[in-house]
């Protein structure tokens, strides 16, 4: 399948080689270099409804509105897939994005190769997710619902503001509530990807996720760590 994307990133060098590498491989890539440019150019698409980009690529450091903003002004309209470039080694950069809602993230300077594994990898987890919203199948435990048909996630009936691979990490637990889940096994079901020996990814949507239902659970643990392990949603709430 053909796909359209959006590479948004002041490196032209580096843009011109991932264009050629991309363009070879079937998938149509858009560059911008600036970031003010790139959110006006989104707002206007998702304005004419014309938002048909797959997925984004989205570099952290930018002249004229930096990655990060863009990502969270963009999450007020659309979920579309980002997949976020870092040219700093701090982790804190990759946390606050993934806590923004990026659905991966990968460092700079990046082959092409793995860049293209990270990006096929996002495009099939959401031709996934579009297969599963054919099907309906709701999950709950504890007050929390979630609903893989129609993607949405409740607590107390009040919507969770969930990102996809939050959406997803959290459906792959309660799917197997009272079971350990590797986080080998939840970045496959979350990102679609194998998982690395230094990826926190997961760990951050985990943290993510503990915060967003915090107000009703307290100090009580509904998502446990297991370490050595992975990640466990219990299913007796300890009193």
């Amino acid at each position: 399948m053909a796909h359209n994307i959006l590479l948004v990133d002041d490196d032209t060098e580096l843009c011109e080689l991932l264009d050629q590498y991309l363009s070879n491989e079937g998938i149509t890539v858009h560059k911008i270099h600036d970031g003010k440019i790139a959110i006006d150019h989104l707002q206007e698409l998702h304005q004419n409804n014309m938002l048909n980009y797959d997925a984004i690529i989205l570099d952290f450091m930018l002249p004229g509105m930096q990655g990060l903003d863009i990502l969270q002004r963009l999450r007020v309209f659309s979920s579309k897939p980002i997949l976020m470039l870092t040219a700093r080694g701090d982790d804190i950069d990759r946390i606050v994005g993934l806590e923004s809602g990026a659905d991966d993230y990968l460092g700079k300077p990046c082959n092409p190769r793995e860049l293209l594994a990270r990006l096929r990898a996002i495009l099939r987890r959401t031709e996934n997710n579009q297969k599963i919203n054919e099907k309906k199948n709701i999950i709950e435990f504890h007050g929390i619902s979630i609903d893989s048909g129609s993607r949405k996630a409740k607590l107390n009936n009040e919507e969770l503001d969930l990102t996809s691979a939050e959406f997803n990490t959290l459906y792959a637990l309660m799917e197997k509530t009272g079971k350990i889940v590797t986080k080998e096994n939840l970045t496959e079901a979350a990102l679609n990807r194998e998982h690395t020996r230094y990826d926190r990814s997961i760990d951050v949507h985990i943290s993510s996720i503990r915060k967003k239902i915090s107000s009703h659970f307290g100090e009580k643990e509904i998502i446990k760590t297991v370490r050595g392990s992975g990640y466990i949603f219990i299913d007796q709430l300890d009193e």
